[in-house]
């Protein structure tokens, strides 16, 4: 049965391919029924016997051109049912006995049916069932009440359902393959916007690597190349925290550019992203680089959940990156992370002391608040920052210790004033 089934493939495709060549094998096979049925005569309690009658040249005639008509039954279904139900009464008014002609009306009718809607469908079904079976019975040869006419009534009827069945499968099918093909876009889709905030993510991670610690090589390279000469101590002092530093930022990077890499490389970084953990380390690098930070958390010892957690931290990083680069040499810095119910507030302030903000770069800048925000958003938090009275920048933002995802808004719409980055 499977080897007959994929047998038959090829030739089903084939016809698929070829519709006009479907539709002339069908008009030959139904002249072929027609002219058979011509010569048989219905014998009552023996049932039809061939040979019994020869049909007219005219019923001959009008078979074939019924069943060539059947040829353009797809490009012109009702022209067709039209043209072979003129042609079905033409035969049941003329021609005694009546040849078949009408099984060609039939195959039409089907095709009117299989093709269309429903409403059309009907419309057409009784007008032509009516035409052919008044027609049969009022100008026909044979009695009113014969089984002859009463089967036009009972084939007609039977062409409009099937033909509407096949079109509601057809229809259920489609809706089918629709509903596939809208899923697989849709998953599609998902994937799409599953990578676009995963590099997101990933390029909001590189710009605090890279941001702060380049701004911390940038300072002690500065402080190195000011006191070569007369402190060599110092400027060895200043290079050791440019090697540390840069050490850090290289580690940093290659922990999130590993992220990339396939699971079954060796090389991918099995350590956890920085948090609050390490947070005295990331104070450190600030305070070597010349930055005054104090620092207040209440309960340390109780973790936020790991997405909090590394979002905090990269607030505090990129905020005091900003403090270092933007807010003079004199600058100082107070960081704190406290737990308010629900939430956890992420705050970061300076003083602003010799020196004015520098203005947002004409080219893109501002990425560090705009990142910042982005993180704040994705949990579910709210993040201000701008400048203070009296001078200096503040930086705060609002973490539900149960962050709840959340589209990323435009940068555009960042609640940030002044000119930090």
């Amino acid at each position: 049965m499977t080897t007959l089934g994929t047998g038959l493939v090829r030739p089903r495709r084939w016809l698929r391919g070829h519709p006009l060549a479907f539709d002339g094998g069908l008009a030959l096979a139904v002249l072929v029924t027609m002219l058979c049925a011509s010569f048989a005569e219905p014998v009552p309690g023996h049932g039809p016997v061939l040979g019994a009658r020869t049909p007219e040249l005219s019923s001959v005639l009008l078979m074939v051109l019924a069943a060539g008509a059947l040829v353009l039954r797809r490009r012109r279904p009702v022209v067709v049912l039209a043209v072979t139900g003129q042609l079905s009464a033409v035969e049941f008014a003329l021609m005694d006995p009546p040849a078949p002609v009408v099984m060609s009306a039939v195959v039409a009718l089907f095709t009117v049916a299989s093709r269309t809607d429903r409403p059309t469908t009907w419309r057409v079904g009784l007008l032509t069932t009516v035409v052919l079976t008044v027609a049969a019975m009022v100008v026909g040869g044979t009695p009113w009440y014969s089984q002859e006419n009463v089967g036009v009534l009972a084939w007609t009827g039977l062409a409009c359902a099937a033909g509407d069945a096949v079109r509601s499968r057809r229809a259920f099918i489609d809706a089918i393959r629709e509903r596939a093909e809208r899923a697989e876009r849709t998953r599609e889709e998902e994937a799409g916007r599953r990578v676009a905030e995963e590099r997101l993510r990933i390029a909001r991670d590189l710009h605090d690597v890279v941001a702060h610690h380049i701004a911390l090589v940038n300072v002690q390279a500065g402080v190195a190349a000011h006191v070569m000469d007369k402190r060599p101590d110092q400027a060895k002092e200043a290079l050791a925290h440019v090697r540390e530093a840069s050490r850090s930022a290289l580690n940093e990077l290659r922990a999130t550019v590993g992220l990339l890499r396939q699971s079954g490389d060796p090389e991918a970084p099995t350590e956890p992203a920085p948090g609050l953990a390490v947070l005295d380390a990331l104070i450190d690098t600030f305070r070597n680089a010349g930055l005054p930070v104090e620092v207040a958390c209440t309960d340390p010892d109780s973790p936020l959940p790991a997405a909090v957690d590394l979002a905090a931290y990269r607030i505090i990083q990129e905020a005091l990156t900003n403090v270092r680069k933007h807010a003079g040499p004199e600058a100082k810095a107070e960081v704190s992370v406290v737990r308010v119910g629900g939430t956890a507030e992420v705050t970061v302030l300076d003083d602003g002391g010799g020196a004015d903000p520098a203005p947002a770069p004409a080219d893109g800048g501002r990425h560090g608040l705009i990142g910042m925000r982005e993180r704040v958003t994705a949990l579910g938090g709210t993040l201000t920052a701008g400048p203070r009275y009296g001078g200096g920048f503040r930086v705060h933002a609002i973490l539900p210790v149960t962050s709840r995802t959340r589209a990323p808004e435009r940068p555009g719409a960042a609640e940030t004033t002044g000119g930090r980055a």
